[in-house]
């Protein structure tokens, strides 16, 4: 069964909302790099063919919406939290302020906020977090493309300081071949040391020291 992405805007249309924001976050899985959290408001009623979860779209594809939807946006705004800050708060509480930082960053203030399964108590305007967002409504999918583009171009710009960790081909994220050069060269700054991988390999040095 086709899913309607226009489902939940057109609920909150009915109910007199009009600048609603499509909010998510790009970047809780690796063991590097920032979050970062777009927020969008597109225009009522807008589509986009094939628009749905970044994750389901191939990068070509992530790059051709994400020039779209900047285009086509009423506003949208961008959220980056730092691996240090997110080594501080925890990843979920960092995802969380990315968000609000990408809201408060579009120059249009929406009077509804939908979010990939994120709530954000106690905020100015409503907010509804939807379980799967990013795969229910078109509002969110174009946010989850904006952060995912977003952070990998991030991405890119680290691998080009430090290309030894071959960061463009998994974008951070701990697949076996990064585990293998985390551990033949170890973190740099831009690591996230709380995370498992990177803090038992810490630990590992320090044994190793001590001996």
């Amino acid at each position: 069964m086709e899913v309607d992405m226009l489902e939940y805007e057109k609920k909150l249309y009915q109910q007199g909302y009009e600048l609603i924001c499509g909010c998510d976050e790009a970047g809780r899985g690796p063991l590097m790099g920032p979050v970062v959290a777009a927020a969008v408001i597109l225009p009522k009623n807008y589509q986009l063919e094939g628009l749905t979860d970044s994750k389901k779209l191939s990068e070509k594809k992530r790059e051709k919406f994400y020039e779209i939807i900047q285009k086509d946006a009423i506003s949208y705004g961008i959220g980056i939290i730092s691996a240090k800050k997110i080594d501080e708060i925890n990843i979920y509480e960092a995802s969380r302020l990315a968000m609000k930082k990408a809201i408060s960053n579009m120059n249009i203030k929406p009077d509804y906020v939908i979010t990939d399964a994120m709530p954000i108590p106690k905020y100015k305007v409503p907010v509804l977090p939807i379980i799967k967002g990013d795969a229910k409504s078109i509002t969110i999918a174009a946010a989850s493309v904006l952060a995912k583009v977003t952070r990998d171009h991030i991405i890119y710009e680290i691998d080009k300081k430090y290309p030894q960790y071959e960061l463009k081909n998994h974008k951070g994220y701990p697949t076996k071949r990064h585990l293998e050069l985390l551990k033949l060269y170890g973190p740099t700054k831009d690591y996230r040391f709380t995370y498992g991988p990177v803090r038992d390999l810490i630990k590992e040095s320090d044994i190793y020291e001590e001996v």
